[in-house]
């Protein structure tokens, strides 16, 4: 999490999306069709997203982007932006879940209160849809998605890639953080993580020691595979 405003000057507001190759708008069901997740990476400056169908533990993209604000505007006029932007992509895929990290305290004061009202505009457009919210500290994500607390970020990036099987990594980093907040809710929501795991995650207790072989496991596969 968090935001640079390096960018000045005359308004610029884009979505950028990813669309999945030969991906199809999908029912929204629970049932055979698979359960459709809407990960969020929440700034102010950059909001990465992913629409990620989780059906039979097989994981799919069917987009991703990221919704962007210049910083030279008005900042309320860039909470106007990012409501919209989430609020169109609730639309368009009609989720049954949104999940997204869950907010820590940084020491840069006015990084944190933008990206909190920036949360905010995107968790009422979430409520007012009727799509459930879930929130993941990056530690449970990691945990998820590797079974290792402390996997880096091209190992996250590079493991987020294989699951959803793209062909290159998503673009900017937020987007690739957006995907992998879905598809760590995939596995919760779908028993592919026991309950005492994501425990651990949030007690950031010793039993991620052992926990941790297995990603470690996954993590030397990736890098294996990379040198050949």
């Amino acid at each position: 999490m968090g935001d640079n405003d390096g960018s000045s000057g005359v308004t610029c507001v884009e979505l950028k999306t990813a669309k999945a190759e030969g991906g199809r708008m999908m029912e929204n069901s629970m049932g055979s069709s698979g359960m459709k997740i809407l990960g969020i990476d929440p700034g102010y400056a950059i909001v990465g997203y992913g629409v990620v169908l989780c059906s039979n533990g097989k994981y799919r993209s069917l987009e991703h982007g990221a919704i962007t604000t210049n910083a030279g505007e008005d900042f309320n006029r860039r909470l106007e932006v990012i409501y919209n932007g989430v609020k169109l992509v609730i639309e368009q895929h009609r989720p049954d879940a949104l999940a997204i990290e869950k907010l820590f305290f940084q020491s840069n004061q006015k990084t944190v209160i933008g990206v909190a009202e920036a949360r905010g505009v995107i968790l009422l457009a979430a409520v007012q849809a009727n799509v459930p919210i879930f929130e993941y500290t990056p530690l449970q994500v990691k945990m998820a998605m590797t079974g290792y607390g402390r996997a880096l970020k091209p190992q996250m990036i590079e493991m987020t890639k294989r699951l959803l099987n793209l062909k290159e990594a998503p673009k900017p980093d937020d987007t690739a953080d957006a995907l992998a907040m879905a598809i760590c809710h995939g596995q919760v929501a779908g028993g592919g993580i026991k309950a005492s795991i994501m425990t651990t995650a949030r007690a950031g207790g010793a039993a991620q020691k052992q926990s941790g072989q297995k990603g470690i496991h996954l993590i030397n596969k990736i890098n294996q595979s990379k040198r050949r």
